[in-house]
């Protein structure tokens, strides 16, 4: 078992997909029992869903299945002895290839930025009910809301018990969650970065695409580089090769993923991800 850790989690992955199938499903549904009675599809019909949709759209940011697996899974870390760190993204809620396309990129980049704290401050409430006591550390101070970052903070918070969460990536525009993620393990001296996918880890092409994409038990950073693999942002792969950090992409809805790939067992790691190394 790893000693200490970094978890990254992606903001589509708190949101999860479940609802947002199950709203779209609901809309279809009834969309066709109008159609099969030879009614029409009026404003008044169009509006009832829009404020449907409107209602819903926080349930639909976050999916507390989905966060409570994950704080419960992190607590059994965490009782075990091992010190965890968890880097948030923020796309459920702003994604900068989302953004009009004459809208400034830093100012793209911030609105991301702000969207990580926002999840964060969530997933640290549902920490502090889940009965673990959580810090969010961010690159400057956000009013009373985060800390500043700093090592000596962050490996004090971790070692006293508490999941350290960091959010608004580097402070800077141009820099992915995946690169922070990178940072902030060197800094920590963590043993390894675990990267919350919707795969199971990285294949020899688009699994989704290509049936005969074959699963891959570890790939070099090298290879993603010369690749242009995007399954690691490329700048956080250089860093992790740089300062010879050993990544796992896996796959969030595996039962267990998290204690699998902070358990260090390869062959129990392939069955759920992909290492990646130097």
């Amino acid at each position: 078992m790893y000693k200490r850790v970094v978890i990254k989690l992606s903001g589509e992955a708190l949101a999860g997909m479940s609802q947002t199938r199950e709203h779209v499903a609901d809309y279809i549904d009834d969309t066709r029992r109008l159609l099969v009675n030879g009614l029409r599809i009026d404003d008044a019909f169009i509006d009832k869903k829009a404020n449907e949709l409107d209602k819903a759209k926080l349930r639909l940011r976050f999916d507390d299945n989905i966060i409570n697996g994950i704080i419960s899974q992190i607590k059994e870390l965490m009782d075990s002895g091992v010190e965890v760190a968890v880097v948030v993204g923020g796309g459920n809620f702003w994604r900068g290839r989302d953004s009009k396309e004459n809208m400034d990129k830093v100012r793209s980049d911030q609105i991301g930025m702000m969207a990580t704290v926002m999840n964060a401050v969530y997933m640290s409430d549902m920490f502090e009910a889940a009965g673990i006591d959580s810090v969010i550390l961010t690159p400057v101070i956000i009013g009373t809301v985060t800390q500043q970052f700093s090592k000596k903070s962050a490996l004090r918070y971790m070692a006293d018990k508490n999941v350290v969460i960091f959010a608004a990536g580097t402070g800077h525009p141009f820099f992915s969650t995946d690169t922070i993620a990178a940072i902030r393990t060197a800094e920590l001296e963590a043993d390894a970065l675990l990267f919350a996918k919707n795969v199971d880890g990285v294949y020899t092409d688009d699994p989704r695409q290509n049936f005969r994409a074959v699963k891959l038990r570890s790939i070099t950073y090298d290879a993603i580089i010369s690749n242009q693999m995007t399954v690691i942002d490329l700048a956080a792969s250089a860093i992790c090769k740089e300062q010879k950090i050993l990544s796992i992409v896996f796959h969030l809805d595996e039962p267990g993923a998290i204690i699998t790939c902070a358990s260090g067992d390869e062959d129990a790691i392939y069955e759920i991800g992909t290492r990646v190394t130097i």
